[in-house]
């Protein structure tokens, strides 16, 4: 998990992160990106990680800086 940033994540896994994170449920979310994001370690019974919140933080933080 360590080394890996946002932009190393395709679309699907980017999306999913987000929508996890807005609360919907992991049952709407793209089933082959919750199993790449589990096996990372981004993703956890269901739930982000706090590595995974930290990681949608600081890119977001980007796009508003930019």
């Amino acid at each position: 998990m360590d080394g890996i940033s946002w932009t190393d994540l395709d679309s699907d896994e980017q999306r999913t992160i987000a929508m996890l994170a807005e609360g919907v449920s992991a049952e709407l979310c793209d089933p082959v990106a919750l199993l790449t994001l589990k096996r990372i370690g981004f993703i956890k019974d269901s739930r982000l990680t706090q590595q995974a919140e930290q990681m949608l933080a600081a890119a977001l933080r980007l796009v508003f800086v930019a």
